[in-house]
């Protein structure tokens, strides 16, 4: 096994696919919009189809990983995220880049499937939770960074530069998985290939009140996020006229609550279970995200009462998606790449319907996505308080 360090360097990069691929460009949405002489909607449009990408490839890479091992469906995912990042950098419509996004998503969400799968291999469900905690760490410098690299970007050269640099830290993750990562599912625990064993794990899975009730949890309050990451820059840049350069200093703002947060997650694993903490989190997110919603549709507090409690709706997230997650994917060792395919489809699924919704809505204003975040929440609080309990005691 490798060291824990590399091994969350390497896994948190790969998870890293998403962020990155996300957050950097988000500073660019209105050059876009003008560069493709198109509307705010059909530029968001980019967003939602590489989120829905995200949710259907892990269907595919989760049978694979628990067939092949974890190492060649990342071969063949990374190696795809890298050429269609090319591809992108290279478009000249909107029309083709949406396509392009499709198929940048396809690739990149097999890193996400596979590091959760390989976490599931080697830690029970406590371990599980504290190294998705730190894997938190590491890619949550990507929502930071990345911003802000994207605005920067954008002031010496413009949009396609963002995905040249995407395409290269494609490459460095492919070299780092050949060269550095270790298998970590032997070939006597593989289990059957093909689509009748994958349907069977599927069945299995959707079957599991727990399964479905702690990832539905964590989908919706990670769909938050991304009616947030999918509103911000028209919010921020066009409502409140945020420089483009100085987005990234918001973003990243919200990125280092969900840093820390994480972190004091994984000191209070030590104490507590990861379902005490995930109760008790769910209901405050929902507060937090109640109170952005009326802050938004009276206008009070302007720029200010949209940032500080989406501050707290983004930092909570850090108590609920590594204590769901590791709940979630506990009782199922055996078939961990099915499971952790199936909760990327529910959560990313989730996500791609949020941000569509806030495309649709966009009516000016920070409304559709505040009202979206606080309707997600409010889903996860029902779940916290009328179904997990049935589901308290660890597996």
């Amino acid at each position: 096994m490798p060291s824990a360090l590399r091994l969350a360097l390497i896994l948190g990069a790969l998870t890293a696919f998403a962020p990155m691929s996300i957050d950097m460009y988000l500073p660019a949405f209105p050059a876009m919009q003008q560069d493709f002489a198109t509307n705010a909607g059909h530029v968001q449009l980019t967003l939602s189809v590489f989120l829905l990408g995200l949710s259907l490839g892990q269907i595919f890479y989760g049978p694979l990983a628990d067939r092949y091992g974890r190492k060649p469906p990342l071969y063949v995912g990374i190696a795809l995220y890298t050429v269609a990042s090319v591809a992108i950098a290279l478009s000249t419509t909107i029309d083709s880049l949406i396509l392009l996004r499709f198929a940048q998503a396809l690739g990149g969400c097999s890193g996400m499937v596979i590091a959760r799968a390989m976490v599931r291999d080697l830690f029970d469900e406590r371990g599980s939770a504290k190294m998705y905690a730190q894997l938190m760490l590491v890619m949550g410098a990507a929502p930071i960074l990345a911003p802000i690299l994207g605005g920067y970007v954008l002031l010496v050269a413009n949009w396609h530069a963002i995905f040249w640099i995407l395409a290269v830290f494609g490459g460095a993750c492919l070299t780092a998985v050949v060269f550095a990562l270790p298998e970590s599912l032997p070939a006597e625990r593989r289990g059957a290939g093909g689509l009748g064993p994958a349907l069977v794990n599927y069945g299995f899975l959707l079957r599991s009140p727990a399964f479905l009730a702690f990832a539905m949890t964590g989908g919706c309050i990670q769909a938050g996020m991304f009616a947030y990451i999918t509103g911000s820059p028209f919010v921020f840049i066009d409502l409140y006229k945020v420089p483009a350069e100085q987005y990234g200093y918001l973003f990243g703002l919200n990125a280092l609550g969900l840093i820390a947060s994480s972190q004091i997650n994984h000191r209070l694993l030590s104490r507590y279970s990861g379902r005490q903490i995930l109760n008790t989190a769910v209901p405050v997110i929902a507060t937090a995200a109640l109170v952005l919603a009326a802050l938004a549709a009276t206008g009070t507090g302007g720029l200010l009462g949209i940032v500080v409690p989406l501050f707290f709706c983004i930092a909570g997230m850090g108590f609920v998606g590594p204590n769901a997650l590791a709940a979630a994917m506990a009782p199922h060792g055996r078939i961990a790449g099915s499971a952790s395919a199936l909760l990327g489809v529910l959560q990313f699924g989730t996500g791609a319907m949020a941000g569509t919704i806030v495309g649709l809505l966009n009516d000016g204003s920070a409304r559709p996505m505040a009202f979206t975040i606080a309707g997600l929440a409010c889903c996860a609080a029902a779940l916290r308080f009328f179904v997990l309990p049935r589901f308290n005691r660890p597996a």
